[in-house]
């Protein structure tokens, strides 16, 4: 039972170490590589909000350096980020109320 275990965590490293060395990936590598569900990643592909290929009409394949991109299209602002922005907005909108002089 241990040896199956052993086996099992072995083979995962090497599919793990394998998958950080393709470039393209097929679809459940791509599934893989994202964290994402078979399900959640066909509706993606459905919809054409992930990038993909078919160069043959039929097997669908991902870029690495696209997925990458798609992984990371929308980050979010720290809060130390926002109150920068925040401050530059304020100075670069700063009004001089009526009657008051410089």
């Amino acid at each position: 039972m241990e040896q199956d275990s052993d086996f099992r965590e072995q083979l995962n490293r090497i599919e793990a170490a394998a998958l950080s060395q393709k470039n393209v990936f097929t679809f459940d590598e791509a599934c893989k590589f994202t964290g994402l569900s078979r399900s959640k990643m066909y509706k993606h592909t459905s919809l054409n909000t992930v990038p993909f290929s078919k160069p043959f009409g039929k097997l669908v394949y991902f870029d690495r350096t696209e997925l990458e991109k798609w992984m990371l299209q929308n980050p979010i602002c720290t809060s130390n980020e926002i109150e920068t922005q925040a401050q530059k907005y304020c100075m670069s909108n700063r009004k001089i109320g009526k009657g008051l002089k410089r």
